[in-house]
């Protein structure tokens, strides 16, 4: 209206239709209308007043197609159909293909597209409205993807992510830069945030990763078990975005980028961890003391002087961070957590069990019993095994080592020991089993057969473990060994005395 009120003007000071149309005000058709129109109503009169705007309304809100021509769509044949379609809320793509084929139509996609919305009228506008947080009320934290940097704990390139938790008031927040996004990551860099801060906020606003939210719901989320034990440590409350809704947390998404694009570009980093020691002078100093778009006042300030007194203060005793995840005991009676094994009671083979990870130990629970505590392991592929855990015949074989066996076999006789010695120090083959045959031959048949047994077979020069088997079995160990006469000097034949019954000359062709 406020155009419609200008042009009515200048054609009042007696301008024409072409120099309206020059200063690129409006086309010269849209003008001759609004001439026509001010002429029947005398507005063009230098005496008369100008109209004011609502008065034009009434007049020009009838004309709204003024200066536009009066093309008619060539879809309107199909009026009723595409109607019919949009009642069935079939895609545009599919209404536009099935013209072109059994129609004949012949325009484009975008002109079926512009009819669908013309139709539905406009579209629906994506509105929002602000979301205003009291001092200490809350924070939003987001992830977002970093540098690849050197870690100097592994001496590795190493691909990082930026962690970040703004306060929702001040905006001042907290940056770390870190390796992983799992759980222990997420929630040690929580606990720094908050000893950053010197305080706790009311409620933590957070995306669906799954480190927080193992089944992602509009109405009841489902917290990790782990997360939730850290908030009721720290005693806030989990807050999460709907799904695909992040403009709930806008605050960090706007931090995320801001770190994005204002603190990585043009540095030199050394290290990862040089990078965290230079994202924490940063916030200090460039990102702490910037004005806030949104605020109109620095960060820095407005949490030093207001809202760092109004959060919640931290535990006295910084409480353990505990990972837990659902585990289930396997065949070989150990659970696997991180790469690592750790052994439980082999009677709960099968059953799903609870594990509970801190910075040093490992336990594991069976209907919130504990049944298991290991210290933890940091190393991939390492076992933790406690002997008691294990069936009773397993026991038995990984306690019967070399070492065990001889010292058994000592406290039985010096022609067991020989038997076992002998055994072990085979080159060629490995004789363990045969060596824990022989000690469980002596529990079988008692010490003293196993000791006879052990001697006939020396006797015979026939030390073999089924022979000393068959030696028990047989009951030969009874039997008295027959004396062997000693030879006390060796037969001239091997003093170099022998004859040769024929004579060496018929040996010769």
């Amino acid at each position: 209206m406020h155009e419609y009120r200008t042009i009515i003007y200048r054609l009042q000071q007696g301008q024409t239709i072409r120099e309206i149309n020059r200063d690129r005000i409006a086309g010269r058709r849209k003008i001759k209308v609004i001439q026509e129109i001010a002429e029947q109503q005398g507005w063009l009169d230098p005496k008369c007043t100008l109209p004011e705007e609502d008065t034009l309304v009434t007049f020009f809100a009838k004309i709204p197609n003024a200066g536009v021509s009066g093309s008619v769509s060539s879809l309107e044949a199909f009026k009723e159909l595409i109607q019919k379609w949009i009642s069935q809320e079939i895609q545009g793509t599919t209404i536009y293909n099935y013209l072109k084929l059994h129609h004949g139509y012949m325009g484009s996609y975008d002109s079926v597209q512009r009819y669908i919305k013309t139709y539905k009228g406009a579209a629906e506008l994506n509105l929002t409205v602000p979301l205003v947080f009291q001092p200490g009320e809350a924070a939003q934290v987001d992830f977002g993807k970093g540098l690849s940097l050197l870690d100097e704990r592994t001496n590795r390139i190493e691909s990082t992510w930026f962690f970040v938790m703004t306060l929702c008031w001040s905006r001042h927040q907290y940056v770390e830069i870190v390796t992983h996004q799992d759980i222990e990551t997420w929630l040690n860099c929580h606990q720094n945030a908050f000893n950053w801060f010197g305080g706790v906020v009311k409620k933590v606003i957070i995306d669906n990763l799954k480190s927080a939210i193992t089944k992602a719901s509009y109405y009841e989320p489902h917290i990790q078990r782990s997360y939730e034990d850290f908030a009721k440590s720290y005693k806030f409350v989990i807050s999460a975005c709907p799904v695909s809704d992040p403009q709930k947390k806008g605050r960090v998404e706007s931090g995320v980028k801001y770190v994005k694009k204002s603190f990585l570009p043009l540095r030199t980093f050394t290290s990862l961890q040089d990078a965290n020691r230079q994202a924490r002078e940063w916030v200090l100093s460039e990102a702490g003391n910037r004005v806030h778009g949104s605020t109109f006042e620095k960060p820095l300030t407005r949490f030093t002087e207001i809202e760092k007194f109004l959060l919640k203060p931290l535990p006295e005793t910084a409480p353990d961070i505990a990972i837990w995840q659902k585990v289930s005991l396997y065949r070989n009676c150990h659970v696997f957590f991180h790469k690592c094994f750790y052994s439980a009671p082999h009677t709960l083979y099968g059953k799903e069990l609870w594990l509970k990870q801190t910075a040093t130990t490992v336990t594991i629970y069976n209907n919130h019993t504990p049944v298991a505590q290991h210290p933890r392991l940091f190393k991939d592929g390492l076992y933790s095994t406690l002997l008691e855990h294990l069936p009773p015949k397993a026991h038995d074989y990984l306690k019967a080592t070399p070492a065990w066996c001889l010292e058994q076999a000592k406290a039985m006789s010096k022609s067991v020991e020989y038997v076992v010695e002998y055994f072990l120090k085979n080159e060629t083959c490995d004789l363990l089993r045969a060596v824990q045959g022989v000690i469980r031959l002596g529990h079988k048949y008692g010490e003293k057969r196993l000791e006879r047994a052990c001697q006939r077979m020396i006797h015979f020069n026939a030390i073999e473990y089924k022979t000393l088997k068959s030696i028990l079995t047989n009951g030969l160990d009874y039997e008295a060994l027959e004396a062997v006469d000693a030879f006390d000097s060796l037969g001239s034949a091997y003093q170099g005395k022998g004859v040769f019954q024929r004579s060496s000359s018929k040996g010769i062709h």
